[in-house]
């Protein structure tokens, strides 16, 4: 069974960058679609980017786009996320997630359209 495994969260300055990396492990998640997500305490999970198990598409919530950009190395078998521009409203958990065969259903923005989810990296903004 594949596992992801995320990490490269951290404690950043706000303007700064940092670049979460996802990291299949047991497996590969070629041939899936793959995304970011994030949670903050009491609110709902949201997406931030997905890209297309080609690499050619990607998807970005309005509130990440330009600052954002998603990656994904299918020799390293690997996702990226590179965050530049950091806001205190960018801090929370970060969750790598691997599409299920139902992901038509729901787009790329719906978590029910992903079935493999990793621990989570924290990422800290201070202002």
């Amino acid at each position: 069974q594949v596992q992801l495994v995320e990490s490269g969260g951290g404690l950043v300055q706000a303007g700064g960058s940092l670049r979460l990396s996802c990291a299949a492990s047991g497996g590969t998640f070629s041939g899936y679609h793959m995304a970011w997500f994030r949670q903050a305490p009491e609110k709902e999970r949201e997406l931030v980017a997905a890209i297309g198990w080609s690499g050619r598409t990607t998807y970005y919530a309005a509130s990440v786009k330009g600052r954002f950009t998603i990656s994904r190395d299918i020799g390293e078998n690997r996702i990226r996320l590179q965050m530049n521009s950091l806001r205190p409203r960018d801090a929370t958990v970060y969750f790598c997630a691997a599409s299920t065969p139902v992901y038509s259903r729901y787009g790329p923005d719906k978590g029910a359209g992903y079935g493999c989810w990793g621990q989570g990296t924290e990422v800290t903004v201070s202002s």
